[in-house]
């Protein structure tokens, strides 16, 4: 574990243990509670593990704690699937951190998303750069191609540009959704140079990212339909897809259909051209 995964570990530990109600876990609410949550002294009693040493990972320490540790931790904090998972990969007994992906997009991935007609497609890196779409994607986002390729990061658009603002049919969902996923997959790189820059400038320019960062949320992605208000074709719901190349770990490609019995599909075509 790095300094800055033990760091995230535990701060993200007592976030969680901030929001578990003493009642849900059988224990009494009691008067003498200085702040909401449990105590770490009840975290370590539940968990099995001693007071001292659950003290020690809140302060971030040198230590790491087991799988079954780990396990304890969750049922007794009532993590969801998505945080357990973080924690295990903050903690080092997950899976390895994605790959890191090259700059220049494989022709063959180039190739796919051009195949996928009038349904916009595009390519992002392990620390969310768009790195190559298709011409559907350019028509429904046309900022992408004019963007300086240092500013071309989804999580950079989605918080500061205007245009995406408005594309987005729930913009405050939408970026608290991709704020939320975005961490749960990099929190074991937070020390990254690319990724210290990328939330140091939205930490600045964002009061709704710094807020959403400051609350430690994360979230796995889960295929959805969302809905999008386009300048030119008007409303559209689409599914939302995120794939993973076999040969490219680095890369996922996201993927956006026309719902099931909605008339975006005609409206795509015609933004096709």
């Amino acid at each position: 574990m790095t300094a800055t995964a033990r760091r995230e570990l535990a701060d993200f530990l007592a976030s969680r243990r901030r929001q578990v109600a003493p009642s849900t876990v059988g224990l009494p609410a009691g008067t003498n509670r200085r702040t909401p949550g449990l105590r770490r002294e009840e975290v370590a009693l539940l968990a099995g593990v001693s007071h001292t040493w659950y003290t020690w990972l809140e302060q971030g320490r040198d230590i790491r704690p087991s799988r079954q540790v780990v396990d304890a931790l969750a049922r007794t904090l009532r993590l969801s699937t998505a945080e357990h998972e973080y924690v295990l990969r903050l903690s080092g007994n997950g899976g390895a951190p994605p790959e890191t992906a090259h700059d220049a997009m494989p022709e063959h991935l180039q190739r796919l998303m051009d195949a996928l007609g009038s349904s916009p497609a595009y390519a992002i890196t392990s620390s969310w750069s768009i790195v190559g779409w298709n011409r559907a994607y350019e028509r429904f986002y046309p900022g992408v191609a004019a963007l300086p390729a240092a500013d071309r990061n989804l999580l950079r658009v989605v918080f500061t540009d205007p245009a995406v603002r408005d594309l987005l049919g729930d913009w405050a969902g939408d970026s608290r959704r991709f704020l939320t996923q975005f961490r749960a997959e990099v929190g074991p790189r937070l020390a990254d140079p690319e990724v210290v820059d990328l939330v140091t400038r939205l930490q600045e320019v964002s009061p709704a990212f710094r807020e959403g960062w400051a609350s430690h949320d994360v979230d796995r992605f889960t295929s959805t339909e969302r809905r999008f208000e386009h300048p030119v074709v008007g409303s559209l719901v689409l599914e939302h897809h995120q794939l993973t190349p076999a040969d490219a770990p680095g890369l996922q490609l996201i993927v956006y259909t026309a719902a099931s019995g909605t008339d975006s599909a005609a409206r795509l075509a015609r933004l096709a051209g």
